[in-house]
């Protein structure tokens, strides 16, 4: 079989013969509709239905102006999507159905297809009519789909696509012949260049008179070959020729060794460019940040110095410290964005396979997994396209251990505190190279969960083929790479203006109540060696003692006075509730060397994982409000712990360590607990997912914690 438009072998498995599981389509992350009511009341729904990657969801999006995700692979759509159209006056609501084969499903997002175009779903009636998007490249497999949905005897409309590319490749069709074969009205469309969607608008527009097919497709299989065959031929149809840019391609790239190679090094590079390209952005914006953080102290520390906390401290310093990363998120959306468009998505799960059925999953599983690096949700509403009920379980409580997005300020703070940026490892940046690690574990570690998972659900079950659909490369749309690191870039300060906001003032509340009087300060301050000795110095500049982190004793009135602020701030901090919070967890995290502070950032951190570096930027700032980056390096143990002696620094390299590996396995996010409740219609797995990913996380952190301590 040709791997350019037919269905591509590898060793996997299928489940045909399991029991069917009736889907009930949920809401994606970025808020797609898939509700079961109409947008307009009363309303024609018309419903697009076609093979996976024909283009139904780039049509879609040129009818109803929505930015639904496309991409050249399989699979990309996996539940239903409602938008309106207007032609000639009237509204209709489109519906984009997800990508199916067959109407004899085999999977979730195919039993979505199914029983909405039958009318059998418990939520939504049939549509009042319906569109067929067929590929002109794979027209003859479409024209299985074809005669099943003719069979429905719903008012129908044919449209067929990537015409271009059949000419490209010396095809040839016939599209008008080919409508009155079928007896129903067809249209040529090719919908990322906007040609024939005035053709397709004018035919909705006389959706109420469009035709049944006055011949019923036959039923039998034998006897739908001959009947595509004949209607093939009176449209004219000559197959294409296979791309021979693709075919050169992939005798690379789908070969074991030189196709790993090339995966493993996209995957390098691509963490090695978060950090590098992004570096002068991410600088800029952290000073733009620090700017206006000293601009609010300086406005309102004298009159309204609560105030001046609350935004200052709390809300710049908290949230700007989570902004900063706007960078790196850019550019790995990007660099995601390009693979999909170009078609390597496909590639990359056909090469996995192997490495998939070591866990007894297939290639589909890690296009899942794949999706699960920009966020974990999609991932699992990916496994739709699974038809093993058993390998979606398996795959959805492994998705979760890939390095999501969330995760990735963590990282980049983290190893930014321990590895100098222009450390190298060989020809290769340190940092990037210890990034790429943290990515390579989780994929590591999802494996080994799904593994363990089949292990104990779904012994002895026999590996059967894997079939996946390669798609010709193609240079990806700028619009639709610029759609796709905009809603990404949207759904990071949505977030950061909604949960990671309000935890961020939570937090802050809790970090300054109870208030402190000046004459419990003053007390503190008598009994502490250091704070004596800045206060001190406060009254007699000249006489000081203070020395900075440079080692020069300090004698500018100012910046003694700062440093005096600084320490009521801590004072204020290590007796807040926050703390007390923090402390009261303290058995539980100081085999990790974790201290409050720590443990304060780690119980925000289950809110949404950013809110960690939030909280800690937010206690940063209260300390050092010019530069709270660097603060964070000078933070020291407040008092004896079990890994560590007051004094010795916070973040050092065993702690720093134990805090990666940690956000490597904990689960720290209840949005994809509730996508995974979704899907399975239980919390059984959510928390099942929460329980063994906590309890790996502490253990491999103090495990690390206590290798690191020892050799470094």
């Amino acid at each position: 079989m040709s791997p350019r438009d037919t269905m591509q072998h590898a060793s996997g498995r299928t489940h045909r013969g399991e029991p069917r599981e009736r889907h009930r389509p949920g809401t994606d992350c970025h808020g797609d509709s898939a509700g079961s009511r109409t947008p307009v009341a009363g309303s024609r729904r018309i419903a697009l239905a076609g093979a996976p990657n024909a283009g139904k969801t780039s049509i879609y999006n040129a009818l109803t102006g929505l930015h639904a995700k496309t991409g050249n692979y399989p699979g990309v759509t996996v539940q239903r999507s409602l938008g309106t159209c207007k032609v000639e006056g009237a509204t209709l609501t489109i519906e984009d159905l997800p990508g199916a084969y067959s109407l004899d499903p085999i999977s979730p997002d195919e039993q979505i297809v199914h029983d909405v175009l039958t009318g059998t779903s418990t939520t939504v009636s049939a549509p009042d009519a319906l569109v067929i998007v067929v590929d002109a490249t794979t027209l003859q497999r479409g024209m299985n789909f074809v005669a099943e949905a003719l069979a429905l005897d719903l008012p129908t409309c044919l449209v067929v696509t990537m015409t271009d590319e059949l000419s490209r490749r010396t095809g040839r069709l016939n599209v008008a012949a080919l409508g009155r074969a079928l007896g129903i009205p067809a249209v040529r469309v090719i919908g990322h260049r906007g040609i024939g969607m005035p053709d397709l608008r004018a035919q909705l527009a006389q959706v109420a008179t469009w035709q049944r097919t006055p011949l019923p497709p036959p039923t039998d299989p034998d006897e739908i070959t001959s009947w595509a065959d004949s209607v093939l031929a009176a449209a004219d149809y000559q197959a294409p020729q296979s791309d021979q840019i693709t075919s050169a391609i992939d005798r690379v790239l789908l070969r074991p060794v030189p196709g790993t190679i090339v995966f493993f090094t996209i995957m390098f590079l691509f963490f090695q460019a978060i950090f590098t390209w992004a570096e002068p952005f991410k600088g800029a914006i952290e000073d733009g940040f620090g700017a206006l953080g000293t601009i609010v102290h300086g406005w309102l520390d004298e009159s309204h110095p609560l105030i001046a906390g609350l935004l200052g401290d709390g809300v710049i310093g908290g949230v700007g410290a989570v902004l900063t990363f706007i960078p790196q998120i850019v550019i790995m959306f990007l660099i995601i964005s390009v693979l999909e468009g170009v078609g390597y998505m496909s590639r990359a799960a056909f090469l996995m396979d192997k490495v998939m059925s070591i866990a007894g999953l297939e290639g589909r599983a890690f296009v899942a997994l794949l999706s699960s690096l920009a966020c974990a949700i999609p991932g699992i509403m990916a496994t739709r396209t699974l038809p093993s009920t058993k390998d979606r379980v398996a795959t959805m409580l492994g998705a979760p251990l890939m390095t999501c997005s969330a995760r990735l300020p963590v990282y980049v703070i983290m190893i930014s505190l321990t590895v100098d940026a222009g450390a190298r490892i060989g020809p290769f940046g340190a940092r990037g190279t210890v990034m790429f690690a943290l990515y390579l574990l989780g994929a590591v570690s999802a494996m080994a969960a799904a593994w363990m998972v089949k292990q104990l659900t779904d012994r002895g079950t026999i590996l059967l083929p894997f079939y996946m659909e390669m798609p010709p490369y193609r240079l990806p749309r700028v619009r639709t790479i610029a759609i796709m690191v905009w809603d990404a870039c949207k759904g990071f300060l949505k977030k950061a203006g909604t949960i990671i906001t309000l935890t961020t003032v939570i937090l802050w509340v809790l970090l300054n109540v109870p208030m402190r009087s000046d004459a419990q300060f003053e007390a503190f301050c008598a009994s502490d060696k250091q704070c004596a000795a800045i206060a001190a110095a406060v009254d007699k500049p000249e006489s000081s003692t203070v020395k900075g982190d440079d080692g020069q004793v300090i004698t500018d009135a100012e910046e003694l006075g700062k440093l005096l602020d600084a320490q009521k701030t801590s004072y204020t901090m290590d007796n807040s509730w926050a703390a007390a919070i923090g402390k009261t967890v303290q058995p539980v995290f100081e085999p990790l060397g974790f201290d409050w502070r720590i443990n304060v950032s780690i119980l925000s951190s289950l809110a949404a994982r950013e809110t960690f570096v939030a909280t800690l930027g937010q206690i940063a700032a209260a300390e050092d409000p010019e530069d709270p980056g660097a603060h964070l390096a000078t933070m020291t143990y407040q008092q004896d712990t079990l890994t560590n002696k007051a004094g010795d620094q916070l973040f050092n390299p065993a702690t720093v360590v134990a805090i990666l590996v940690f956000f490597v396995y904990a689960l720290q996010c209840m949005a994809t607990a509730g996508a995974m409740r979704r899907e399975t219609g239980t919390w059984k797995w959510p928390i099942i997912a929460y329980t063994y990913m906590f309890v790996t996380a502490w253990v491999m952190a103090a495990v690390t914690h206590a290798l690191v301590a020892v050799f470094i």
